[in-house]
Parts: C-alpha cells; sequence; structure tokens
C-alpha cells in the first residue's frame, strides 16, 4: 500500500507513463542516497536530474497539454501526483523543481495568447524549467498589493518594473509567469519572462539549500503583446487557478518524503538491540510506527480519491475546490505527524548526517508552509463548512481516474468566485457503509457531535471574526471530510476492514485534540464548551486488531533499504 520504488510497476491505465516512471525511479536510485546527501548538504543545484529529465522529455510528456506536443504528451493529473509521489520520495529538491515548473505553465496554458503557449512548448522540449512569478517581499500573502508594473509606451509596448520574492526556479526559468500590474489602469496582468533576459536581475538566492528560489528584479524589461498572456479580471482568476490546481501537488511530496523515512526508522529500529532485544519489541514503539503507518495509508487514500474529483471537475461540480487545499495542508500535516512519531522513536539517529531521515525532518515542516499557510488554506475551507456539513445535494459518482486524459478542465475553470454556492454530495451514506467497523461508528457519532455544536451553539458574530476560532472548527470540520474520502476509496485501494479500524482510532483521538482546542477558547459561551466537550470519544481498542496491523508493519522490515 506504500510506494517502494524497487517493486514499483505503476497503476495507470497508460503503460508508457509507468515505463516513464520506471526511468524517473532507476535515475533516482542509481544516483544513490550518498550522493543525494552529498548534494543536500553541498546545496547542489539538481542539473543531473534536470538533464535527465530533458534527455528522456519527463517535463515536456507531463506538463505540455494535449496539441501542443508530441502525441503522448498531456497533463495528466493521476501521472502527474504519481511522480509528484516518486520525486518526494528522494527528497524535495526533485519535487520541486518539478512543482514551480508546474506553477509557471499554469498561466501559459490557461491564457489567451497562442505565441507564449507556442513558446512554452518549445521550452519544454528543450528540456528548460519555469517559474511563477507571483509572491512580493513586502506584500507576502497580500496578492492585491502587487507592485510589479507593467508601464504602456508610446510605441504600444511596455517596460515593466518591479521586484518578485521567493520564487522557486526563478534563477533559471525559461519562462517566469510574471503577475503585476498595469501602471496606468491599475488592471492585473500576467506577462512572460526570461531569467536570461540582462533586464532580469537575479538579485540572490533566497534559502541556503539546494533549490533555486529566487529575488529577481525587472529593470525595464521590455513587453510586448506577444509577451501578455492575460489582463484584467481573467488575470486574476488564472493566478488563483493556477493555485488551485498546482497546490494540490505538495500532498502527494508529503507523501513520498514520509514514506522513505518510514522504511529507514522501521528498518533502524528493528536492527537495533536494547535491554536484550529489538526496539521494535517494545509497545510504545509498535504504537507509534502502527500509528505512523495507518496516517501514511490514510494520506495516500485520501490524496488519490482527491484526484478523481478534480480530474472529474466542471463548471457544475466545483468540489475539488475543497478537496485540493485538503490535500495541501492536511495531508502535509499529517505527513509532520508521521515525522514526529518516528523520530520519537529513532531519537539522535534522526539528526545524523548518513541517513535520509535528516533530509526529511528538514524538509517535512516546509510543505505546509508553502503556497499559501495553513492557515490561508484553512481560512479558505470554512468557507465549504456550512454546505457541506448541511446542505448536501445529489452527484452522479466519480469514478476512479487512471485514465490517459488530458485534464482539459483544468485551463478553463471559469471565476474563482462563489465558493459558498459550492455544493456536495451527502457524507452520511458513506460512513453508514462502514458502521460496522467500531471505530468509524464512533467517530460518526462525533461528526454528528460537531454538527449539533453548530446548529446549537455555533460562533457568534465577534467569534465569527475570530480567525483563531474559525481555525480550531476548521480542524474539526477537515477531520470530517478526510475520513470521508478515505472511506470512498477503501474498495479501490484495498483497505480492509481491520486497516479502516486502525486508522479511524487515530482519527477519533485525533478529533478529541481538535475538540479540547475548541473548547479552552476563552470567549466560549458555557452551552459551547458543553457542546465542543460531547465531541470526545473513547476509541474502541481491540489488540487483536492491533496485532494485525503491527504484523503488517513488521513485515515491511528489510523491503527498501539504502
Amino acid at each position: 500500500m506504500l510506494l517502494n520504488p524497487r517493486e514499483f510497476t505503476g497503476d495507470h491505465q497508460d503503460e508508457a507513463t509507468n515505463a516513464m516512471l520506471r526511468e524517473v525511479i532507476a535515475f533516482l536510485e542509481a544516483k544513490g542516497l550518498p550522493q543525494i546527501k552529498k548534494d543536500w548538504h553541498g546545496r547542489v543545484w539538481n542539473q543531473d536530474f534536470v538533464d535527465f529529465m530533458r534527455e528522456h522529455q519527463v517535463l515536456a510528456t507531463l506538463m505540455t497539454p494535449a496539441g501542443y506536443g508530441k502525441p503522448d504528451s498531456r497533463w495528466d493529473t493521476s501521472r502527474n501526483t504519481m511522480f509528484a509521489e516518486i520525486a518526494g520520495f528522494y527528497g524535495i529538491t526533485y519535487w520541486y523543481t518539478f512543482q514551480v515548473s508546474m506553477l509557471g505553465l499554469g498561466p501559459v496554458w490557461m491564457g489567451s495568447n497562442e505565441e507564449v503557449k507556442q513558446r512554452a512548448a518549445a521550452s519544454l522540449a528543450a528540456g528548460e524549467v519555469f517559474a511563477f512569478g507571483l509572491s512580493e517581499k513586502e506584500h507576502g500573502a497580500d496578492i492585491y498589493s502587487s507592485s510589479m508594473a507593467l508601464e504602456p509606451q508610446a510605441d504600444g509596448t511596455y517596460l515593466a518594473n518591479g521586484r518578485k520574492y521567493y520564487i522557486g526556479n526563478g534563477n533559471k526559468a525559461a519562462i517566469t509567469s510574471m503577475f503585476g500590474k498595469l501602471s496606468d489602469t491599475g488592471d492585473y496582468v500576467f506577462f512572460a519572462t526570461d531569467s536570461r533576459h540582462p533586464a532580469y536581475e537575479c538579485v540572490r538566492n533566497t534559502v541556503a539549500a539546494q533549490n533555486y528560489v529566487a529575488e529577481l528584479a525587472l529593470h525595464d524589461y521590455p513587453i510586448t503583446d506577444a509577451d501578455i498572456m492575460e489582463r484584467g479580471r481573467q488575470a486574476w482568476d488564472n493566478m488563483l487557478n493556477t493555485i488551485n490546481v498546482c497546490k494540490f501537488n505538495l500532498g502527494f511530496g508529503a507523501v513520498g518524503l514520509a514514506t522513505h523515512a518510514f522504511y529507514e526508522a522501521l528498518d533502524h529500529a528493528a536492527g537495533r538491540i536494547l535491554y536484550g532485544k529489538p526496539v521494535t519489541a517494545f509497545p510504545h514503539v509498535r504504537q507509534l510506527f502502527t500509528q505512523a503507518y495507518v496516517r501514511l495509508i490514510a494520506m495516500r487514500m485520501f490524496a488519490d480519491r482527491a484526484t478523481d474529483y478534480l480530474r472529474s471537475a466542471s463548471l457544475d461540480d466545483r468540489r475539488y475546490l475543497l478537496f485540493n487545499p485538503m490535500v495541501k495542508m492536511k495531508v502535509t500535516m499529517q505527513g509532520e505527524a508521521v515525522m514526529e512519531e518516528l523520530h520519537q522513536v529513532i531519537a539522535a539517529k534522526g539528526f545524523e548526517s548518513e541517513p535520509f531521515f535528516e533530509i526529511a525532518k528538514n524538509e517535512m515542516p516546509q510543505l505546509p508552509k508553502l503556497e499559501g499557510t495553513a492557515h490561508v488554506n484553512m481560512a479558505l475551507i470554512v468557507k465549504f463548512m456550512q454546505n457541506y456539513l448541511f446542505a448536501p445535494t445529489e452527484f452522479a459518482p466519480v469514478p476512479k481516474r487512471k485514465d490517459a486524459a488530458n485534464d482539459d478542465f483544468l485551463f478553463a475553470q471559469g471565476s474563482t468566485s462563489g465558493l459558498g454556492s459550492v455544493r456536495f454530495h451527502d457524507f452520511h451514506p458513506t460512513y453508514a457503509a462502514y458502521a460496522h467497523v467500531p471505530n468509524v461508528a464512533v467517530f460518526s457519532q462525533q461528526i454528528e457531535a460537531l454538527r449539533d455544536l453548530l446548529t446549537t451553539a455555533g460562533p457568534d458574530e465577534q467569534q465569527g471574526k475570530d480567525i483563531d476560532y474559525l481555525l480550531a472548527l476548521g480542524d474539526c470540520f477537515t477531520t470530517v471530510v478526510y475520513g470521508h474520502l478515505i472511506l470512498e476509496n477503501a474498495g479501490h485501494f484495498g483497505a480492509d476492514e481491520a486497516l479502516l479500524d486502525q486508522m479511524f482510532d487515530v482519527f477519533v483521538r485525533d478529533l478529541n485534540h481538535y475538540a479540547m482546542n475548541v473548547y479552552g477558547k476563552t470567549s466560549n459561551s458555557a452551552l459551547q464548551r458543553e457542546k465542543a466537550l460531547a465531541l470526545v470519544a473513547a476509541p474502541v481498542a481491540d489488540e487483536a486488531r492491533f496485532n494485525e496491523i503491527w504484523d503488517r508493519v513488521n513485515a515491511l522490515v528489510g523491503v527498501y533499504q539504502t
């Protein structure tokens, strides 16, 4: 159920995709952990991987929509996420180059400028990387306040001036999709720039790491209509829609990164003898590994099912607008929880310079903070809470999507307004189908307690303006959605009842923690405290079930060794 590169065959319906991903694995396996660690410590830009992807046309195949490249080129989210998980397995360096290239290409393919699209397709074929020029040092997440200015000239051209900050691949991008404003009208605009142009200054690399993450400046950079991808409200929508699509990959990177760390930590613990027995013989160690294991599988199951909704989205079905930020926020934060559980076991070993774990423990905390912090994403997520919990509607079932198809809708997502009108299918039937699983039944009771809290003692006007209060409620809400899609995916994923029961044992305890956070808010009324406390429930313990899952964990000792 977990990625094992040594046994990877691929489950995409397109065998050419599986073969390409096996080539990616073969390259990174051949590079080997010692060289990966040497490059990581030395902060060496991954030019060797970029060269490999050029030679094998990896980015060109994955990121060129149908009709702009080779016959097998398409924007197919299923295979893109498989790549993201594989790259993340070897470290965020390899994932990041791919991720920020995807961000940089989003405005190109969503825009109306065919000349820029052809330019991008040619650059992809040439093995170039791309960047997304959005964030600015002075404004941070305040994207309304962009100071990058495009100044109209008398001859109909423009001069671009301004600075961007924390721009992945910005040091080396063939196209940086630059977001700014027209100086005369204040309209938003997306335009294409080239990092090799003399008017494009890479001021510095902003991180002490392998990645290229630029602070950059444009100094009278010449722009013509041939470089402008979009203007006005459409430019704004394309910016947000690009983020909607691409933030999704952070969860898959987290799954890959945590999986590698899991294998390594398990092998270390199984091979270490304390007091005459292996570390894995101690009950608390088994508990920590079992929790990490079911969390990891849950991360994969949720992200995999969310992919189906993204690939099947339409203007009439925008449920992905909730599920995508959850893959970014919830899955990456679960990755942090996995790393903490593993680190509790291997202790000082996690700080040593030779193992992969050092990379994972340093890189995992980055992922919840990229492409909108957890708080920014939660503020978006809570907008969907009312409709999801209380106003379901009917949708046709969404199938598994491992088919070879271009995800056309991603480049025609429409307006980014109207989030409050997005509707969802009823989660109750899915939970009811697994009501015989003891901890799913307990969790379902907690859900109803949450609904009761919100209907009888929901936030008052002042609490509704308190971001911290809404974030606490949001943690409870996201756990409901998380469990819902995981159960939807159980049959497809081959998750049996014992695994689900152990998984929801963890979710019950997680929801208890979130409920106590709500309970502790100083602004609560007595009724709100009473209702928050009603969410707390005891998971159903089952020693035989736990031992069965532990046996599955223990069977993974030695399956992947570096």
